[in-house]
């Protein structure tokens, strides 16, 4: 005792008289009023059940673990629920290891007041076999740092570890039916604890003679305060517990305002709490669909990604069959083109274009031919001409082999006649005057 006395930390005369004094102008050390609550930040760690909480300079470590234990004889059929506070000196050098001092009694018990009277947890829940086996839960809350006000911070973490902790399934077997088989997480998804409501601890501090109101002391101020009051209560306005400590005494209306105060700081810290709560199951929820993807029951996620993945199936499907049917169709199209370039004459690229019969070709240029022999053979014949205009409707087309043949022989027949061939020769003309006469 004397050895922890020694460690503790004492505060002079002038820092009393300042803090006082500047509470008179609603000023706090710190810069916050009256009535203002610290930055609150929660932590979760990598296994269920275990965050942290920071409040300003103060910070709590929680931790749940439960265990299968006989239930009390007046009450067979509810679970237990047991809450250990843990002050390390490395928090404040007033801390000693060993047996616990009052602070760290006076802190289980409020926190442990506030979850069992308010009847938070669903204990009936954790019953297994009536009056045999119950699960027990087990709280652990490590003071890692004193920055004053650590019944809120620890009650806090002991309501985040409880929303996030999650106990083992188990089964009734064997021959008798009455073994209990606790099945392992790879196995079963362990089941989450049924919490009620929220039970919040807010705490207000009393300093000078005027009995001037704080929430959320710091430190500093704890040394100076004359006496404390801790109300806890949910979001509802219900009142679970209300504790009031130290020498000086506090006036109804007084108690009142604290109360009414508290309400709202209440539904203020709720909100954080599960604002931090579900982003923590988000990303176990993730993480397990990464270990264990047949095993999660995310029936919404699952129905979607299945919906959209048959849709783009079917997509993918028939994507493929147009481009079965479209090849199909053009490979027959193609096939349907070349029979008939080969049978009746030149084909074209451009699938509005007739194709020339050859047959209407050739005939169209005999009788061009026989009626024009006497022009002159320097100009263009016209069934060249009508050729040429059939070659530009048909540029990349391939006309057939016969017609080709005809149209150079044609050209060949015709491209050295010139006007005196029209006239005849003296000697053909000189046998036909011969048999002329000889005939007459």
């Amino acid at each position: 005792m004397e050895q922890r006395l020694a460690n503790s930390w004492r505060m002079t005369v002038n820092e009393k008289n300042f803090i006082q004094t500047a509470l008179l102008s609603d000023l706090r050390i710190d810069g916050r009023g009256p009535f203002d609550y610290r930055n609150l930040t929660i932590q979760f760690g990598s296994e269920d059940g275990s965050p942290e909480v920071q409040l300003g300079q103060t910070r709590v470590m929680g931790f749940v673990t439960s265990q299968l234990v006989q239930p009390y004889r007046d009450r067979p059929n509810e679970g237990t629920l047991a809450i250990f506070t843990e002050f390390s000196p490395m928090a404040d050098p007033s801390f000693e290891i060993g047996r616990p001092g009052e602070s760290a009694v006076e802190l289980g018990r409020i926190v442990d007041r506030g979850l069992r009277e308010s009847r938070a947890i669903d204990t009936e829940s954790l019953c297994v076999v009536a009056g045999k086996w119950v699960w027990s839960i087990r709280i652990d809350l490590h003071i890692l740092d004193n920055g004053g006000n650590l019944v809120d911070a620890a009650n806090i973490a002991a309501l985040a570890a409880l929303l996030t902790f999650r106990r083992p399934e188990c089964t009734l077997g064997g021959e008798d039916g009455q073994e209990v088989i606790i099945h392992p997480p790879e196995v079963r998804e362990p089941l989450a604890l049924i919490v009620h409501h929220l039970p919040i601890a807010v705490t207000f501090a009393f300093i000078g003679n005027e009995s001037r109101v704080i929430i959320d002391p710091s430190h500093f101020e704890e040394a100076v305060m004359g006496g404390k009051l801790t109300a806890t209560l949910n979001t509802n306005g219900d009142v679970c517990a209300i504790q009031k400590a130290g020498g000086e005494g506090v006036m109804q209306s007084i108690v009142m305002q604290c109360l009414w105060i508290a309400s709202v700081k209440a539904a203020d810290i709720t909100g954080k709490i599960k604002k931090a709560v579900e982003s923590y199951k988000t990303k176990r929820d993730l993480k397990k669909i990464k270990r264990h993807p047949e095993s999660v029951d995310i029936s919404n996620i699952s129905k979607d990604m299945e919906k959209s993945k048959l849709e783009l199936e079917k997509g993918q499907r028939d994507d493929m069959e147009i481009e079965g049917h479209s090849s199909k169709k053009d490979e027959s199209s193609l096939k349907h083109r070349k029979h008939k370039a080969v049978i009746s004459g030149p084909s074209s690229w451009d699938p509005y274009s007739k194709i020339a019969d050859a047959d209407e070709l050739k005939a169209s240029l005999a009788s061009r031919a026989v009626a024009t022999p006497n022009l002159k053979m320097d100009v263009m014949p016209p069934e060249k001409q009508q050729l040429n205009v059939k070659d530009e409707s048909h540029r990349d087309a391939d006309p057939s082999p016969p017609l080709l043949v005809a149209a150079e022989a044609r050209e060949e027949k015709n491209k050295g006649k010139t006007l005196l061939d029209a006239v005849k020769p003296k000697h053909k003309r000189k046998k036909k005057n011969a048999s002329n006469s000889n005939g007459s």
